[in-house]
Parts: C-alpha cells; structure tokens; sequence
C-alpha cells in the first residue's frame, strides 16, 4: 500500500469517484483555487485548491462543469447540491469550515435529510457534505468547533469523523456512493498525519467502529484527533501493566452500539473522550447509551473528558488548555481503574 496524508487519501477519494461516475461534482467556495474558476482547463490559472488545499488540481483534471467555484453563500452552496442530488447527480459541497452550517441549516436538516421520507421513498439526496473541523490552529471561535453531535441529532443524514488517512479514503468513497445525505466532518489537525492507504478504490461501512488498541481494562472511546490522543495513552499505561483499549466509532450516525457495548461489557471500565461540547455532546448521547444499555457490567463510574462549556479561545495558551489533553485523557484512565 502507498502511504498518503490525510489530505492526500481525501483528494484521492474524490478523484477517483469523479473519474469512475461522471455524476459526481464538487460545490464549494475556492475548491478550484481562486481564478481558476474563471480560466481555461489547462493554463497556469490554478491556485489553492481550498483554505488547505485539499481539492488543488482537481478542476484541472475535470474542468469546471465538475468542479464549481460558488460566491461566498453557504445555503447557496447546500441548497445547490440538494437539488442537484435531487435530479440524479452526487455532489461533494464544501462548507470549508463546518461551522458555518447554521447559515444553511434549514437546506440540510429541514429539507435533504427529510427528501427520502416525505417523498415515500420516490425521492433521495445521495450529497455529501464536506468541512473541517477541530480546534488546535489558532482560528478562533468561529472556526474551531467540531459540531458533529448537532448533526447527528437528525434523522436522515449520516454522520461520518474519520481519524486516519486510511479511513477518511474508505469512508469518503462510501459517502459519495451512498443514497442519503452525508455530512462528512474532516478534523484540520489530521491533514498532514500519514498512514497506509490502498491506491485502488474502496469503501467502509457506516456504522461498524474500529479498535485502534486492545485490552482488558479500560475501554476509550474517542474521534478524530481525539483517537490519536487515545492511542498514545493507552501505548503508555501498557508499560505499566493496564491494558487499555480505544474505540473510534468513526461514524456517529449510524453508531456501531454493538460494537462500543461489546467492548465495554468486556473492560467494565470507560472513559469517553469528546471535543464536541461540554453539555449536550457526543459523550454524553454515549454515557447514557452505555448506563442504558451496559449498567450492571460497569465496574465505575463513567468518566467524560470534554472541553469546558466556552468558545473556543482564539490564545494559543487557552486554546491548548481548552482540548482535552492526553494528560487529562490518562488521569481519566487513572481515575477509573482507582474506581
């Protein structure tokens, strides 16, 4: 196998599903790269490729019928790719920053997640919606979030938050291949994070969780950058004899509970580690799921390690302090085998 970055795994997916299906575009603000919306296929008119470059050269490959440059108007963007969707084409639209879906919200929530459904099955929306997020680079409050809970809390989109460039391929790949609207959280400290990555195409199913560690004592589940912190806590404490495994759903809707609840049946122990919110989060949709449905296997209480209930700050001093940390991952740990 190759190994790629995040970003390039991401670029590869698009690439070879807009070569393999001619029904699938891109949508989105600078997914060109500035003038090359404007220019002719082939000349020197590409610039970024978006805020990362995730998309450069992909409009010189396809040209600009498949790869659109869009104003500066995110319910434009989304309401484009809902009624492209809708017409039998499958596009990729670009939030670039998936804090800004409040400004199309009613395009996703109240109209493609519910197309399936109203329409008796006649209708689907297979879209998928692209954007970063994850705070760590300094950009403040109105770019570092990681609203993927909100999402989640529709029924009709799938939610897919991929940890590893091997994931975010397959997942990607699955995403523009399915049916129903999907919105597909890329967290910006993992683009240049490398792994092995199949150069051929292929997907993975929604809904089925991957165990980064095994072990036999404390079970973490964790997402996006948050796995990478996971790992590294469970790497150390096995030096010490506790054996930890970590549990990256890799979708939160549909949620693999058979596979969270086969692991916490068989540790007892748990530690959710969540950066999406301090109230009302992923971690907590998990620890009533896991009380609900595992309460007599636990061995302690339920440990949640989150982000205090703040914006994000823009001082990369506070900023630091504000992500959970592996330090607070591991007196987590700590705390609950005490327990």
């Amino acid at each position: 196998m190759a190994i790629r970055t995040y970003r390039e795994a991401v670029k590869e997916a698009l690439a070879q599903e807009m070569a393999l299906d001619d029904r699938v575009v891109l949508i989105g603000e600078d997914v060109c790269g500035g003038q090359a919306g404007t220019a002719e296929v082939g000349s020197k008119g590409e610039a970024f490729g978006g805020v990362l470059g995730v998309t450069k050269g992909l409009w010189t490959e396809f040209g600009s019928s498949r790869v659109i440059d869009t104003p500066i108007t995110e319910s434009a963007i989304i309401g484009m790719a809902a009624g492209a969707a809708m017409t039998g084409l499958r596009p990729v639209a670009e939030l670039m920053f998936m804090d800004f879906f409040g400004v199309c919200h009613d395009m996703l929530y109240n109209q493609a997640a519910k197309f399936r459904y109203m329409f008796g099955g006649k209708a689907k929306a297979p879209m998928v919606v692209r954007g970063m997020i994850g705070a760590g680079f300094s950009a403040a409050a109105q770019h570092s979030q990681s609203p993927y809970h909100i999402f989640a809390t529709t029924p009709g989109l799938k939610v897919v938050v991929p940890s590893t460039p091997y994931d975010v391929k397959g997942l990607l790949i699955q995403a523009i291949r399915d049916d129903d609207p999907v919105v597909f959280c890329e967290h910006k400290a993992l683009y240049d994070i490398k792994g092995e990555v199949p150069e051929e195409p292929y997907t993975i199913p929604f809904g089925v969780a991957n165990y980064t560690r095994e072990g036999t004592d404390v079970t973490i589940i964790a997402l996006a950058a948050m796995v990478h912190k996971a790992n590294q806590v469970a790497d150390k404490l096995a030096a010490e004899g506790i054996s930890v495994e970590v549990v990256d759903p890799r979708t939160v809707s549909p949620l693999d509970e058979d596979g969270i609840l086969e692991s916490v049946t068989s540790t007892g122990r748990v530690v959710i580690v969540d950066e999406s919110a301090a109230r009302l989060g992923f971690a907590h949709d998990l620890a009533a799921l896991i009380a609900t449905k595992a309460f007599y296997q636990l061995k302690a209480p339920i440990i949640m390690v989150t982000p205090p209930h703040t914006p994000v700050p823009f001082s990369p001093v506070l900023e630091q302090a504000w992500i959970p940390s592996v330090d607070r991952i591991e007196a987590a740990v700590r705390k609950v085998m005490e327990a």
